[in-house]
């Protein structure tokens, strides 16, 4: 029964770490012509949270250490919760900027310490993790599916649109305060914790997540416009950017699971590249694109909960999780926020997407590059992978 309570914590935190972003996402073109902002200005909603929780994540190990786990998780859901509920106060640019700082910086403490709590309490079932990237998805695509409809059926009202995914954190807070309950303070004071920067197996782990936020973040933000530049139209441009994230929900259930049972992630991880780079070529002989998004969002799919996996495979306690998570997090986000920059940087400097996709599969090729180079451990006969 406890099990089952903890995975469901799980899913409600991790449920909240999008919608603040993926929410504004979707209403872009509507934010923008309602506070009459420019484009570069409505970019930092969504770039400044990427930011955050690359920025930021270090810190959360340090919170972590002096208040405990599961307190520092709360305090991180709370942040999260009053940032959106922040964005019904009214109509403002300010506001919107506050809330992405403050939301992001709450994702920062949530994204690593997810890692650290499955190491704490499913330390044999990485696998576990698929709960944590399956519910990340799932939260995007409610936010950036429902809110839309939400604005038009309450008469343009652009901050219950912004703030009424709260009712997500609301319940999540709940549910973390009842596991406190139950929990000791779980403080480690006598051992500062600190990042694994000189350890070759981080580092990569850090350069793999950094390629693969990249190219999600890319991705992401471009397959509509890559679409319309190949003469599809918008409703079928926004269809293939569903059908992207639709697709990552099966896959990242399935591949945790795998790993967790033949113990061998690197061959996952080679596969799901590959699957991207056939997307990409598919898209740079100019295929029909609905097989090239597929091959991009099961790539997707397969990475993100692998990414999430290896500092809990590769590390003994939720602690030493926690800040080989923290490491990784905090170099990927960062590079994984530039990602979208730079190919529509390329884009406005080739008046095409052929040089983007090109600069793309050079992502890809050395993410695997990486990988080959991961010496990762094997699972033994008690689960462990140490």
């Amino acid at each position: 029964m406890k099990k089952a309570f903890y995975v469901f914590a799980l899913f409600i935190a991790a449920l909240n770490l999008r919608p603040i972003i993926t929410s504004v996402a979707s209403m872009m073109g509507a934010i923008q012509s309602e506070l009459g902002i420019s484009a570069l200005t409505a970019s930092l909603l969504t770039t400044l949270p990427v930011l955050c929780m690359g920025l930021f994540a270090p810190v959360a190990t340090t919170l972590s250490q002096r208040f405990g786990l599961e307190r520092t998780l709360c305090i991180a859901l709370l942040l999260i919760t009053v940032a959106t509920i922040m964005r019904g106060i009214n109509e403002s640019v300010t506001i919107l900027l506050v809330t992405a700082l403050a939301g992001g910086i709450g994702i920062s403490f949530v994204g690593p310490l997810l890692s650290s709590f499955i190491k704490k309490y499913f330390p044999t079932s990485p696998g576990v993790v698929s709960i944590y990237s399956v519910s990340m998805t799932i939260g995007a695509a409610l936010a950036s599916g429902l809110t839309i409809p939400i604005y038009t059926q309450s008469e343009n009202n652009l901050p219950l649109a912004m703030s009424c995914w709260a009712a997500l954190g609301i319940v999540a807070l709940i549910v973390w305060i009842a596991l406190i309950r139950q929990k000791q303070h779980s403080g480690n004071k006598t051992r500062r914790l600190r990042l694994p920067l000189g350890n070759i197996k981080a580092i990569q782990f850090t350069l793999f997540f950094g390629f693969m936020a990249s190219m999600f973040y890319a991705l992401t933000a471009w397959i509509s416009p890559i679409a319309l530049s190949f003469g599809y139209s918008s409703q079928y441009a926004a269809m293939l950017l569903t059908v992207f994230t639709l697709i990552q929900v099966p896959i990242a259930l399935l591949v945790p699971g795998i790993v967790n049972r033949t113990g061998n992630p690197k061959l996952l991880l080679v596969l799901c590249s590959v699957s991207e780079l056939i997307g990409l070529v598919l898209l740079l002989l100019s295929a029909p694109m609905l097989p090239a998004v597929l091959f991009l969002g099961i790539g997707a799919g397969g990475l993100f909960p692998l990414a999430l996996m290896l500092p809990i495979m590769e590390t003994r306690t939720a602690e030493e999780a926690g800040t080989w998570s923290a490491m990784s997090q905090m170099g990927g986000y960062i590079l994984g926020a530039f990602g979208p920059l730079f190919i529509g940087w390329m884009f406005d400097l080739t008046g095409q997407f052929y040089a983007s996709i090109i600069a793309m599969l050079v992502i890809v090729m050395l993410m695997i590059g990486v990988q080959f180079s991961m010496n990762l451990g094997k699972k033994d006969k008690e689960g462990s992978y140490q």
